[in-house]
């Protein structure tokens, strides 16, 4: 398998496993572990009004992006599916990442962890997939 398949593959089961972390603790009203940030900036973004988009929790959003993106990706190796439409999902879950960036940067000026692994995630994912 060529290395941009691979790291497509790789970054969507690590988007998975981080969005079912947040989802977890979204639905047991749990403060998420955050590392390299203080923890209030995590509590903050985590309760934030951004924490939902169209009134969908981001991390829902999230794992549902990483779930269409991993099952196109077996699609595609079967011969079932473009590539194409990895590259749509994934320049849309870039875009989305780009801005909750820019949200935690200056509207609530606080990080979360788990919200920069998804977009260190989409950065990866994004040059995998538009250098296939």
């Amino acid at each position: 398998m060529e290395i941009n398949l691979l790291l497509i593959f790789i970054f969507s089961v690590v988007g998975i496993l981080d969005t079912s972390y947040l989802i977890y603790h979204m639905v047991r009203k749990t403060p998420v572990k955050c590392f390299l940030f203080p923890k209030e900036w995590c509590l903050k973004v985590q309760q934030s009004k951004q924490s939902k988009t169209f009134g969908i929790p981001n991390p829902i959003a999230g794992f549902l992006i990483y779930s269409a993106i991993l099952l196109l990706f077996f699609l595609y190796l079967s011969g079932s599916a473009p590539f194409f439409f990895i590259q749509i999902l994934i320049a849309i879950g870039f875009l989305f990442s780009i801005y909750f960036v820019f949200v935690q940067a200056f509207i609530l000026r606080a990080f979360c962890t788990w919200c920069m692994l998804s977009a260190v995630n989409f950065v990866i994912m994004a040059v995998a997939a538009f250098l296939h």
